[in-house]
Protein backbone atom coordinates (compact mmCIF):
# COMPACT_ATOMS: atom_id res chain seq x y z
CA UNK A 1 0.00 0.00 0.00
CA UNK A 2 2.58 2.28 1.04
CA UNK A 3 4.37 1.52 -2.59
CA UNK A 4 1.38 2.25 -4.38
CA UNK A 5 0.90 5.79 -2.51
CA UNK A 6 4.52 6.45 -3.31
CA UNK A 7 4.33 5.38 -6.83
CA UNK A 8 0.96 7.78 -7.33
CA UNK A 9 3.01 10.73 -5.19
CA UNK A 10 5.66 10.46 -7.96
CA UNK A 11 3.16 10.22 -10.83
CA UNK A 12 1.46 13.68 -9.58
CA UNK A 13 3.99 15.72 -10.82
CA UNK A 14 4.96 14.07 -14.12
CA UNK A 15 1.53 14.18 -15.04
CA UNK A 16 0.90 17.53 -14.14
CA UNK A 17 4.16 18.21 -16.05
CA UNK A 18 2.73 15.98 -19.47
CA UNK A 19 -0.39 18.05 -18.81
CA UNK A 20 1.36 21.46 -18.90
CA UNK A 21 3.96 21.07 -21.65
CA UNK A 22 1.06 19.37 -24.15
CA UNK A 23 -1.52 22.63 -23.14
CA UNK A 24 1.41 25.00 -23.72
CA UNK A 25 2.09 23.69 -27.44
CA UNK A 26 -1.35 23.25 -27.65
CA UNK A 27 -2.19 26.67 -26.59
CA UNK A 28 0.76 28.17 -29.27
CA UNK A 29 -0.54 26.09 -32.00
CA UNK A 30 -4.09 27.08 -31.38
CA UNK A 31 -2.91 30.69 -31.42
CA UNK A 32 -1.14 30.30 -34.85
CA UNK A 33 -3.65 29.22 -35.96
CA UNK A 34 -6.80 30.44 -34.65
CA UNK A 35 -5.95 33.96 -35.39
CA UNK A 36 -6.69 35.22 -31.88
CA UNK A 37 -2.63 35.48 -31.93
CA UNK A 38 -1.24 35.60 -35.26
CA UNK A 39 2.52 34.94 -35.20
CA UNK A 40 4.55 35.82 -37.86
CA UNK A 41 8.37 35.36 -37.20
CA UNK A 42 8.94 31.59 -36.08
CA UNK A 43 12.76 30.72 -35.71
CA UNK A 44 12.63 26.94 -35.57
CA UNK A 45 14.14 26.35 -38.43
CA UNK A 46 16.84 28.58 -37.99
CA UNK A 47 16.73 26.90 -34.16
CA UNK A 48 17.50 23.79 -36.24
CA UNK A 49 20.17 25.30 -38.25
CA UNK A 50 22.31 26.25 -35.04
CA UNK A 51 24.63 24.15 -33.51
CA UNK A 52 26.68 24.56 -30.46
CA UNK A 53 30.43 23.24 -30.77
CA UNK A 54 33.48 23.22 -29.01
CA UNK A 55 37.21 24.22 -30.22
CA UNK A 56 39.75 23.77 -27.81
CA UNK A 57 37.53 24.15 -25.28
CA UNK A 58 35.69 26.96 -25.97
CA UNK A 59 32.00 27.27 -26.30
CA UNK A 60 30.92 28.92 -29.68
CA UNK A 61 27.96 28.15 -32.04
CA UNK A 62 27.73 28.24 -35.77
CA UNK A 63 24.60 28.01 -38.15
CA UNK A 64 24.91 25.76 -40.91
CA UNK A 65 25.55 26.88 -44.34
CA UNK A 66 22.52 24.67 -46.49
CA UNK A 67 20.01 23.00 -46.08
CA UNK A 68 18.05 20.92 -48.94
CA UNK A 69 14.55 20.18 -49.33
CA UNK A 70 12.89 17.72 -49.10
CA UNK A 71 14.44 16.37 -45.86
CA UNK A 72 15.92 19.59 -44.86
CA UNK A 73 19.61 18.24 -43.15
CA UNK A 74 22.27 20.20 -43.13
CA UNK A 75 24.52 20.39 -46.08
CA UNK A 76 28.34 21.47 -46.45
CA UNK A 77 28.95 23.99 -49.24
CA UNK A 78 31.98 22.27 -50.72
CA UNK A 79 35.63 24.12 -50.99
CA UNK A 80 34.15 26.48 -48.38
CA UNK A 81 33.23 24.65 -45.05
CA UNK A 82 29.90 23.98 -42.75
CA UNK A 83 29.64 27.50 -41.72
CA UNK A 84 30.28 31.30 -42.47
CA UNK A 85 30.69 34.39 -41.06
CA UNK A 86 28.28 35.57 -43.41
CA UNK A 87 25.42 33.60 -41.46
CA UNK A 88 26.47 33.72 -38.55
CA UNK A 89 26.81 37.38 -38.54
CA UNK A 90 23.22 37.74 -39.69
CA UNK A 91 22.08 35.31 -37.41
CA UNK A 92 23.54 36.92 -34.26
CA UNK A 93 21.74 40.08 -35.08
CA UNK A 94 18.39 38.54 -35.44
CA UNK A 95 19.10 36.60 -32.08
CA UNK A 96 19.74 39.76 -30.22
CA UNK A 97 16.60 41.74 -32.09
CA UNK A 98 14.56 38.51 -31.09
CA UNK A 99 16.02 38.63 -27.45
CA UNK A 100 14.79 42.13 -27.38
CA UNK A 101 11.18 41.23 -28.04
CA UNK A 102 10.86 38.07 -25.90
CA UNK A 103 13.16 38.69 -23.10
CA UNK A 104 13.74 34.92 -23.66
CA UNK A 105 17.13 33.89 -21.99
CA UNK A 106 17.78 30.84 -24.55
CA UNK A 107 18.21 33.53 -27.70
CA UNK A 108 20.34 36.01 -25.39
CA UNK A 109 22.84 32.52 -24.65
CA UNK A 110 22.60 31.88 -29.22
CA UNK A 111 23.87 35.64 -29.38
CA UNK A 112 26.43 35.04 -27.37
CA UNK A 113 27.66 31.84 -28.60
CA UNK A 114 27.37 32.68 -32.11
CA UNK A 115 29.68 36.38 -31.80
CA UNK A 116 32.29 34.14 -29.63
CA UNK A 117 32.28 32.22 -33.59
CA UNK A 118 32.89 35.56 -34.91
CA UNK A 119 35.56 36.36 -32.75
CA UNK A 120 37.20 33.19 -32.73
CA UNK A 121 37.28 34.27 -36.82
CA UNK A 122 38.96 37.60 -36.61
CA UNK A 123 42.99 36.99 -37.65
CA UNK A 124 45.86 39.07 -36.28
CA UNK A 125 45.94 41.15 -39.57
CA UNK A 126 42.50 42.76 -38.06
CA UNK A 127 40.20 41.31 -40.91
CA UNK A 128 38.62 37.81 -40.67
CA UNK A 129 38.25 34.92 -42.12
CA UNK A 130 34.97 33.25 -43.35
CA UNK A 131 34.71 29.72 -43.36
CA UNK A 132 35.22 26.72 -41.10
CA UNK A 133 35.58 22.82 -42.28
CA UNK A 134 34.00 20.01 -40.80
CA UNK A 135 36.83 19.76 -38.27
CA UNK A 136 36.29 23.18 -37.09
CA UNK A 137 39.38 24.73 -38.58
CA UNK A 138 39.50 27.51 -40.30
CA UNK A 139 39.38 27.72 -43.83
CA UNK A 140 42.63 30.54 -44.28
CA UNK A 141 42.98 29.81 -48.09
CA UNK A 142 39.86 29.30 -49.95
CA UNK A 143 39.14 33.05 -52.09
CA UNK A 144 35.84 33.11 -50.05
CA UNK A 145 37.24 32.87 -46.68
CA UNK A 146 40.16 34.46 -46.80
CA UNK A 147 40.77 37.21 -43.89
CA UNK A 148 41.00 40.38 -45.62
CA UNK A 149 38.62 43.95 -46.30
CA UNK A 150 35.93 42.12 -48.33
CA UNK A 151 32.38 41.18 -47.34
CA UNK A 152 32.01 38.86 -44.49
CA UNK A 153 34.89 41.52 -42.74
CA UNK A 154 32.41 44.08 -42.98
CA UNK A 155 29.33 41.75 -42.26
CA UNK A 156 31.59 40.37 -38.75
CA UNK A 157 32.36 44.07 -37.84
CA UNK A 158 28.50 45.15 -38.23
CA UNK A 159 27.31 42.21 -35.73
CA UNK A 160 29.74 43.06 -33.60
CA UNK A 161 28.29 46.21 -33.25
CA UNK A 162 25.27 45.20 -32.87
CA UNK A 163 25.88 42.67 -30.56
CA UNK A 164 27.55 44.98 -28.42
CA UNK A 165 25.19 47.14 -27.93
CA UNK A 166 23.07 44.32 -26.06
CA UNK A 167 25.86 42.96 -23.89
CA UNK A 168 27.43 46.75 -22.88
CA UNK A 169 24.07 46.26 -20.63
CA UNK A 170 24.47 43.09 -19.36
CA UNK A 171 27.56 41.67 -19.84
CA UNK A 172 30.38 44.14 -19.32
CA UNK A 173 33.90 42.42 -19.93
CA UNK A 174 32.47 40.22 -22.78
CA UNK A 175 31.52 43.84 -24.54
CA UNK A 176 34.84 44.95 -23.94
CA UNK A 177 36.17 41.96 -25.43
CA UNK A 178 33.82 42.43 -28.52
CA UNK A 179 34.65 46.51 -28.42
CA UNK A 180 38.75 45.67 -28.68
CA UNK A 181 37.57 42.89 -31.77
CA UNK A 182 36.28 46.31 -33.36
CA UNK A 183 38.79 48.49 -32.90
CA UNK A 184 41.18 45.83 -33.73
CA UNK A 185 39.57 46.12 -37.42
CA UNK A 186 38.99 49.97 -37.79
CA UNK A 187 42.39 50.20 -37.08
CA UNK A 188 43.40 47.92 -39.42
CA UNK A 189 41.35 49.95 -42.07
CA UNK A 190 42.73 53.17 -41.03
CA UNK A 191 46.12 52.15 -41.89
CA UNK A 192 44.78 51.52 -45.77
CA UNK A 193 42.70 54.49 -45.97
CA UNK A 194 43.11 56.08 -49.32
CA UNK A 195 44.81 59.70 -49.47
CA UNK A 196 42.67 61.11 -51.62
CA UNK A 197 38.93 60.53 -53.24
CA UNK A 198 39.31 60.06 -56.93
CA UNK A 199 37.53 59.00 -59.74
CA UNK A 200 37.76 56.61 -62.65
CA UNK A 201 35.48 56.81 -66.08
CA UNK A 202 33.67 53.58 -66.83
CA UNK A 203 31.51 53.42 -69.90
CA UNK A 204 31.30 57.07 -70.12
CA UNK A 205 29.97 57.20 -65.87
CA UNK A 206 32.43 58.52 -63.13
CA UNK A 207 33.05 56.22 -60.71
CA UNK A 208 34.48 56.31 -56.91
CA UNK A 209 37.45 54.47 -56.45
CA UNK A 210 38.09 55.13 -52.71
CA UNK A 211 35.05 52.75 -51.83
CA UNK A 212 35.40 48.93 -51.19
CA UNK A 213 36.41 47.43 -54.18
CA UNK A 214 37.10 49.96 -55.65
CA UNK A 215 33.42 51.07 -56.69
CA UNK A 216 31.74 48.83 -54.58
CA UNK A 217 28.82 50.57 -52.71
CA UNK A 218 27.05 47.24 -51.79
CA UNK A 219 30.00 46.57 -49.65
CA UNK A 220 30.72 49.74 -48.36
CA UNK A 221 27.13 50.14 -47.07
CA UNK A 222 27.35 47.61 -45.04
CA UNK A 223 30.99 49.13 -43.38
CA UNK A 224 28.91 52.07 -43.30
CA UNK A 225 26.50 50.19 -40.77
CA UNK A 226 29.46 49.28 -38.77
CA UNK A 227 30.73 52.29 -38.44
CA UNK A 228 28.06 54.10 -37.23
CA UNK A 229 27.58 51.95 -34.50
CA UNK A 230 31.34 51.94 -33.73
CA UNK A 231 31.26 55.81 -33.57
CA UNK A 232 28.20 56.28 -31.80
CA UNK A 233 30.23 54.40 -28.64
CA UNK A 234 33.58 56.32 -29.50
CA UNK A 235 34.57 59.56 -31.11
CA UNK A 236 37.37 58.91 -33.98
CA UNK A 237 37.83 62.33 -36.38
CA UNK A 238 39.47 59.68 -38.77
CA UNK A 239 37.13 57.33 -39.07
CA UNK A 240 34.64 59.83 -39.13
CA UNK A 241 35.80 61.41 -42.27
CA UNK A 242 36.34 58.13 -43.43
CA UNK A 243 32.68 57.20 -42.96
CA UNK A 244 31.87 60.74 -44.41
CA UNK A 245 33.64 60.04 -47.43
CA UNK A 246 31.98 56.57 -48.02
CA UNK A 247 28.61 57.91 -47.45
CA UNK A 248 29.93 60.24 -50.15
CA UNK A 249 30.87 57.60 -53.03
CA UNK A 250 27.73 56.06 -52.14
CA UNK A 251 26.05 59.23 -53.37
CA UNK A 252 28.04 59.22 -56.68
CA UNK A 253 26.91 55.46 -57.36
CA UNK A 254 23.08 57.02 -57.51
CA UNK A 255 21.89 57.11 -61.22
CA UNK A 256 18.56 58.44 -62.86
CA UNK A 257 16.17 61.31 -61.61
CA UNK A 258 12.35 60.52 -61.10
CA UNK A 259 11.08 60.73 -64.60
CA UNK A 260 14.03 58.80 -66.12
CA UNK A 261 15.86 55.14 -65.27
CA UNK A 262 17.05 54.02 -63.30
CA UNK A 263 15.11 56.43 -61.15
CA UNK A 264 17.57 57.52 -58.43
CA UNK A 265 18.91 53.92 -57.93
CA UNK A 266 21.98 53.53 -56.11
CA UNK A 267 24.09 50.94 -58.38
CA UNK A 268 26.09 48.16 -56.38
CA UNK A 269 28.97 48.06 -58.19
CA UNK A 270 30.81 50.13 -61.38
CA UNK A 271 27.46 50.05 -63.47
CA UNK A 272 25.74 47.01 -62.56
CA UNK A 273 22.39 47.04 -60.17
CA UNK A 274 21.65 43.73 -58.45
CA UNK A 275 19.29 43.77 -55.71
CA UNK A 276 21.32 41.42 -53.11
CA UNK A 277 23.14 43.32 -50.33
CA UNK A 278 21.75 46.84 -51.72
CA UNK A 279 21.59 48.33 -49.00
CA UNK A 280 22.93 51.78 -49.71
CA UNK A 281 19.68 53.98 -48.66
CA UNK A 282 19.64 52.09 -45.53
CA UNK A 283 23.08 52.89 -44.34
CA UNK A 284 22.82 56.76 -45.42
CA UNK A 285 19.42 56.68 -43.35
CA UNK A 286 21.72 55.40 -40.37
CA UNK A 287 24.75 57.44 -41.27
CA UNK A 288 22.46 60.35 -41.40
CA UNK A 289 20.97 59.84 -37.56
CA UNK A 290 24.45 60.17 -36.65
CA UNK A 291 25.60 62.95 -38.46
CA UNK A 292 22.80 65.20 -39.42
CA UNK A 293 23.75 65.54 -42.66
CA UNK A 294 20.43 66.20 -44.68
CA UNK A 295 22.25 65.14 -47.93
CA UNK A 296 21.84 61.57 -46.92
CA UNK A 297 18.98 61.69 -45.85
CA UNK A 298 17.49 63.38 -49.34
CA UNK A 299 19.69 60.77 -51.36
CA UNK A 300 18.33 57.79 -49.72
CA UNK A 301 14.77 58.81 -49.98
CA UNK A 302 14.97 59.46 -53.60
CA UNK A 303 15.90 56.08 -53.92
CA UNK A 304 13.05 54.60 -52.14
CA UNK A 305 10.22 57.07 -53.68
CA UNK A 306 11.47 56.35 -57.14
CA UNK A 307 12.93 53.48 -57.57
CA UNK A 308 11.36 51.18 -55.03
CA UNK A 309 8.05 51.67 -56.88
CA UNK A 310 9.21 51.09 -59.86
CA UNK A 311 11.00 47.81 -58.40
CA UNK A 312 7.41 46.53 -57.52
CA UNK A 313 5.64 47.82 -60.58
CA UNK A 314 8.12 45.09 -62.21
CA UNK A 315 7.32 42.60 -59.96
CA UNK A 316 10.91 42.48 -58.63
CA UNK A 317 14.53 42.38 -60.16
CA UNK A 318 17.52 40.25 -59.89
CA UNK A 319 19.68 42.86 -61.42
CA UNK A 320 20.61 45.16 -64.49
CA UNK A 321 23.35 46.87 -65.55
CA UNK A 322 23.53 50.50 -67.17
CA UNK A 323 24.70 52.30 -70.81
CA UNK A 324 24.34 55.71 -72.17
CA UNK A 325 22.74 56.09 -75.65
CA UNK A 326 23.60 59.67 -76.15
CA UNK A 327 22.52 61.49 -73.03
CA UNK A 328 20.30 58.56 -72.10
CA UNK A 329 20.57 56.26 -69.60
CA UNK A 330 19.05 52.82 -70.97
CA UNK A 331 18.79 49.35 -69.42
CA UNK A 332 21.33 46.51 -70.39
CA UNK A 333 21.59 42.75 -70.04
CA UNK A 334 18.27 43.02 -67.10
CA UNK A 335 17.62 39.44 -65.61
CA UNK A 336 13.98 39.05 -63.29
CA UNK A 337 15.46 35.76 -61.63
CA UNK A 338 16.44 34.90 -59.26
CA UNK A 339 14.78 36.60 -56.71
CA UNK A 340 16.29 35.59 -53.50
CA UNK A 341 15.21 36.91 -49.59
CA UNK A 342 18.45 39.01 -49.73
CA UNK A 343 16.71 41.09 -51.98
CA UNK A 344 14.08 41.90 -50.25
CA UNK A 345 15.74 43.19 -46.89
CA UNK A 346 17.32 46.03 -47.67
CA UNK A 347 14.61 47.33 -48.87
CA UNK A 348 12.39 46.60 -45.97
CA UNK A 349 15.21 47.87 -43.78
CA UNK A 350 15.48 51.22 -45.37
CA UNK A 351 11.73 51.86 -45.66
CA UNK A 352 11.06 51.17 -41.82
CA UNK A 353 14.31 53.41 -41.39
CA UNK A 354 13.04 56.00 -43.53
CA UNK A 355 9.63 55.43 -41.85
CA UNK A 356 10.80 55.91 -38.29
CA UNK A 357 12.60 59.07 -39.41
CA UNK A 358 10.41 61.03 -41.27
CA UNK A 359 7.23 60.06 -38.96
CA UNK A 360 5.71 59.37 -42.70
CA UNK A 361 3.01 56.31 -42.91
CA UNK A 362 3.66 55.87 -46.50
CA UNK A 363 7.15 54.27 -45.97
CA UNK A 364 6.04 51.71 -43.82
CA UNK A 365 3.18 50.73 -46.04
CA UNK A 366 5.91 49.87 -48.69
CA UNK A 367 7.51 48.19 -46.48
CA UNK A 368 4.82 46.08 -46.05
CA UNK A 369 3.87 45.64 -50.03
CA UNK A 370 7.49 44.77 -50.05
CA UNK A 371 7.11 42.06 -47.28
CA UNK A 372 4.45 40.45 -49.59
CA UNK A 373 7.21 39.10 -51.69
CA UNK A 374 7.95 36.53 -48.79
CA UNK A 375 3.95 35.44 -48.86
CA UNK A 376 3.05 34.95 -51.74
CA UNK A 377 2.66 38.27 -54.04
CA UNK A 378 5.84 37.24 -55.71
CA UNK A 379 6.23 36.23 -59.69
CA UNK A 380 5.68 32.75 -58.69
CA UNK A 381 2.73 33.70 -56.58
CA UNK A 382 3.93 31.19 -53.24
CA UNK A 383 5.09 31.47 -50.28
CA UNK A 384 8.83 32.31 -49.77
CA UNK A 385 8.25 32.33 -46.05
CA UNK A 386 6.08 29.56 -43.92
CA UNK A 387 5.25 31.30 -40.95
CA UNK A 388 4.34 27.74 -39.54
CA UNK A 389 7.80 26.23 -39.86
CA UNK A 390 9.99 29.70 -40.30
CA UNK A 391 11.64 28.08 -43.42
CA UNK A 392 13.01 30.62 -45.84
CA UNK A 393 12.93 29.45 -49.18
CA UNK A 394 16.22 29.57 -51.28
CA UNK A 395 15.01 31.81 -54.52
CA UNK A 396 12.37 31.88 -57.08
CA UNK A 397 14.08 30.27 -60.08
CA UNK A 398 11.10 31.71 -62.60
CA UNK A 399 7.24 31.88 -62.93
CA UNK A 400 6.40 28.34 -62.24
CA UNK A 401 9.76 27.60 -60.14
CA UNK A 402 10.83 28.06 -56.97
CA UNK A 403 14.11 26.66 -55.07
CA UNK A 404 12.49 24.93 -51.85
CA UNK A 405 15.84 24.34 -50.17
CA UNK A 406 15.81 26.40 -47.21
CA UNK A 407 19.89 27.68 -46.28
CA UNK A 408 20.82 30.05 -44.00
CA UNK A 409 21.00 33.00 -45.69
CA UNK A 410 17.28 33.08 -47.30
CA UNK A 411 16.05 31.76 -43.60
CA UNK A 412 17.65 34.76 -41.47
CA UNK A 413 17.03 37.31 -44.20
CA UNK A 414 13.38 36.40 -44.24
CA UNK A 415 13.53 36.40 -40.41
CA UNK A 416 15.02 39.80 -40.36
CA UNK A 417 12.61 41.58 -42.72
CA UNK A 418 9.24 39.74 -41.13
CA UNK A 419 11.05 40.84 -37.44
CA UNK A 420 11.39 44.04 -38.38
CA UNK A 421 7.94 44.20 -40.09
CA UNK A 422 6.47 42.58 -37.34
CA UNK A 423 6.94 46.00 -35.09
CA UNK A 424 5.39 48.29 -37.59
CA UNK A 425 1.88 48.22 -36.77
CA UNK A 426 1.19 49.57 -40.33
CA UNK A 427 3.67 47.19 -42.38
CA UNK A 428 2.43 43.82 -40.33
CA UNK A 429 -1.18 44.58 -40.73
CA UNK A 430 -0.79 44.70 -44.76
CA UNK A 431 0.91 41.10 -44.05
CA UNK A 432 -1.45 39.63 -41.75
CA UNK A 433 -3.86 40.94 -43.55
CA UNK A 434 -2.65 39.53 -47.28
CA UNK A 435 -2.04 36.14 -45.40
CA UNK A 436 -5.17 35.68 -43.92
CA UNK A 437 -7.19 36.42 -47.20
CA UNK A 438 -5.47 33.75 -49.22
Amino acid sequence: MKELKLKFLILIPIVCFATFFINCQAKDQHELNSGNKFVLVIPSHLDHLYEEINVNGKQMAIIHVYCDYPDYKWVEAKGEGIACIDDVARAAIFYSNYYKTTHDKIFLRKVKLLTEFILYMHDENGYFYNFIDSDYSINKTYKTSIAQPDWWSWRAVWALSETYKLFSKNDVAFSNHIFQSMSKLFLALKKKLPLKKSFKNIGGFERPTWLPAETGADQTSILVLALVNYLEVKKDPVLLTYLKDLCDGIISMQEGDKENFPYHAFLSWQNLWHAYGNSQAYALLKAYELTHDEQYKTNALLEINCFYPYLIKENFLNSFSIKKEGDKIISDESKQFSQIAYGMRPMIFASLEAAKITGEKSYAELAGKIGLWFVGKNPAKQKMYDNKTGIGFDGINSEKDINKNAGAESTIEALLSLSAISQNKTAFSLVKNFLEEK
